[in-house]
């Protein structure tokens, strides 16, 4: 049977990764397009975005989610089947790192999945749905105690385990890396790529917000003095902005005449200079 899941890699060389992901770094471009070539250079590698991928949506099928900062890399991907960790992929040696941990979450399922990698050596590794074990490799490290004491979920009864494996999983990543992953953690800023060959998205300029004229500016101010008597306070709240529209509308209409005054000026000149050619006759 097979587990469709979302498989996040961390590719760790420093002691402290989570003081490296809390102070929030850019991620580059180019880190993510060499390494998808270095893993299969026939992919047409296409930048779709970039994003915290901690408060992202999961990644699509052909997609991968990249970033490369010091001392730590991620690379997100959705997977067929991750029902054994252990047995690795092409991904495991894309990057060298002291440690490679792997997390999976079920995409159509409970499923949830955890491995630690010291080289080749699967340190630990453990892959199960709420209610069977696929794999169980190496001791159960301290944090996942109190999971195991069915602290952290409602029990099932049954054959069912006492906690959610998913959660377990995502318990797993945050003692690892020494941060929060998810959306009240720090912001941990990749970029998505996908290999089918799809045009990079095209982003539109913002367009300038339109200049509203001297008069439609000096009403609203009317307007508004019409409102209230002479014993209430007007609010002030949007004052700061109609002055700012007043100061931007006059600035455009002195444009304007300033635009029509040259224009007549040329138009003048245009016409004495033809009545001089043409005096004599």
């Amino acid at each position: 049977m097979s587990f469709p899941a979302v498989v996040t890699l961390w590719f760790v060389n420093t002691a402290t990764p989570g003081d490296v992901l809390a102070r929030e770094p850019k991620a580059d471009r180019g880190f993510g397009r060499k390494l998808l070539a270095q893993v299969n250079p026939a992919w047409p590698i296409t930048p779709i975005g970039s994003f915290p991928l901690n408060r992202s949506s999961t990644p699509g099928r052909d997609e991968y989610y990249i970033a490369g900062f010091p001392g730590v890399s991620v690379v997100r991907m959705r997977v067929d089947d991750a029902s054994a960790l252990s047995a690795g992929n092409q991904w495991l040696g894309a990057l060298p790192a002291a440690d490679v941990f792997a997390v999976a979450t079920g995409t159509d399922s409970d499923y949830g999945g955890f491995a630690h990698f010291t080289g080749e050596t699967v340190v630990r590794s453990f892959c199960a749905t709420r209610t069977h074990v696929i794999e169980d490799i190496g001791l159960p490290e301290p944090f996942e105690a109190p999971y195991w004491a069915g602290e952290k979920a409602e029990q099932a009864g049954g054959i069912a385990l006492p906690f959610e494996p998913q959660d377990l999983a995502l318990a797993a990543e945050r003692h690892w890396l020494g941060a929060d992953i998810g959306a009240d953690g720090p912001d941990i800023n990749v970029v998505g790529y996908a290999v089918d060959g799809h045009p990079e998205p095209k982003i539109e300029a913002p367009k300038p917000p339109a200049v509203k004229s001297v008069d439609a500016v000096a009403a609203k101010f009317a307007e508004k003095d019409k409102t209230y008597d002479d014993y209430e306070d007007a609010p002030v709240q949007s004052e700061g902005d109609e002055f700012a529209e007043l100061a931007d509308a006059s600035v455009a209409a002195a444009k304007r005449v300033g635009r029509d005054a040259r224009r007549r000026w040329k138009q003048f000149w245009a016409a004495l200079r033809q009545r001089v050619r043409h005096f004599d006759r």
